[in-house]
């Protein structure tokens, strides 16, 4: 029996048509692919990036990166007014400018490239939705170390001082409240303070949020970019975070004033938020219970040349990190060749990760007795003498 050129074009047709549907198929499966299985494959840390929104633009930023196995978790502040070259606009503007509560693709891919991670989940709350969001958690306790008592804005914001429990009003009160005559880093540690709290509640209230009755209201109140049963199991995930050790950080950087807009150019041209973030995941993946490396350690930082303020830098830098600085000066001597770390812990894990920092090599080991570490050093667990081979980064 002949083939005839149509019966050759009916299938060829079949073939595409088959080739399309198995290529369709495929597109379906990885769309259905739970994504919190994927980011736990291969033993990995889930990054979540938590917005507020208010009036257009992202009040807050935090991303949460969250180890399970060890419970530990680290929050990230990036600002929104980092100053970045926008391809789509075509100039240097706000981060924020990317933002959209309808698609935050565009805005989660910018902040991963400035911390030099991968973050599959992003949820964002309006302003409204967040007063309504703290009332369905019967409301949130933030610790305040002053009281606010501004009668100058609206709506008045009044905060007593202590460990109180907000509503949801007051807590959006706090969320949104700014004092231009009060240093910047004292607003920030306030709405960090908030969402932690935020974030603790969530995890208290989690077999509530996922009731038959309530779980609709809740997932009503935020928007994300993954169903709601990923984010009701990405929430039962978190719910063994250790809040207690959740400590904020937040990127910094030089504000320059670029067309009239304040924005933050990131130290190290963005290099040295991407450092601390490493070092951030290495440590959360490393931590065990128990283990010296549970808490935040303490340098004595020496400036042991003649370079003036560089003691005080350094220290900056070491905070970055999440390092305590308590005790700052100058070494006996302003001619120190080489920097040198010491080790009064005797953790050589511990001493690693510090020394990871700045790139050095030279380490001395001088464990002391607990009654001498309460008189010498402020007690601190390294002492770091800075020498000429240290460029304000790394030692050379």
């Amino acid at each position: 029996m002949k083939t005839t050129r149509h019966d050759a074009s009916f299938f060829l047709l079949l073939l595409i048509v088959a080739l399309l549907v198995g290529g369709g198929v495929s597109v379906l499966l990885m769309v259905r692919e739970n994504p919190v299985e994927t980011a736990l494959s291969g033993d990995r840390i889930l990054n979540t990036l938590i917005m507020v929104e208010h009036e257009g633009r992202p009040v807050v930023n935090f991303v949460l990166m969250y180890y399970p196995q060890t419970r530990r978790a680290d929050l990230f502040d990036v600002p929104g007014n980092i100053g970045q070259i926008i391809p789509s606009i075509g100039r240097m503007d706000r981060i924020d400018t990317l933002f959209s509560s309808k698609n935050t693709q565009a805005y989660t891919r910018e902040i991963a490239s400035i911390l030099g991670v991968e973050i599959p989940f992003s949820l964002t709350i309006g302003t409204a939705n967040f007063s309504r969001l703290v009332d369905l958690l019967e409301g949130v306790d933030v610790f305040m170390p002053d009281a606010i008592a501004d009668y100058s804005v609206k709506p008045i914001t009044l905060i007593p001082p202590g460990t109180v429990t907000l509503d949801g009003s007051k807590a959006l009160d706090l969320l949104l409240y700014e004092n231009p005559e009060e240093d910047e880093s004292l607003l920030h540690t306030r709405r960090q303070r908030l969402i932690v709290s935020l974030v603790k509640r969530i995890s208290e209230k989690l077999d509530t949020l996922g009731s038959r009755a309530i779980r609709p209201v809740f997932l009503s109140l935020i928007n994300t970019n993954v169903r709601n049963n990923t984010v009701m199991e990405l929430l039962g995930i978190m719910v063994s975070i250790d809040t207690d050790r959740l400590i904020p950080q937040r990127v910094g950087g030089n504000l320059r004033t670029v067309s009239g807009e304040d924005l933050l150019f990131p130290f190290y041209d963005g290099s040295l938020i991407k450092d601390i973030v490493k070092q951030s995941l290495s440590a959360l993946s490393r931590q065990g219970e128990g283990g010296v490396l549970e808490r935040v350690h303490s340098v004595t930082v020496l400036n042991g040349t003649s370079n003036n303020g560089l003691a005080r830098r350094t220290a900056n830098l070491l905070q970055g990190f999440g390092y305590d600085t308590p005790s700052i000066g100058n070494a006996d001597a302003p001619d120190q060749e080489k920097t040198l770390i010491i080790d009064h812990l005797g953790s050589e894990e511990a001493v690693s990760l510090f020394a990871d920092v700045i790139r050095c090599t030279n380490i001395r080991t001088e464990i002391r007795e607990e009654s001498d570490r309460l008189s010498l050093d402020g007690g601190t667990d390294f002492t770091i003498i800075i020498g000429k081979d240290f460029n304000g980064r790394y030692v050379r």
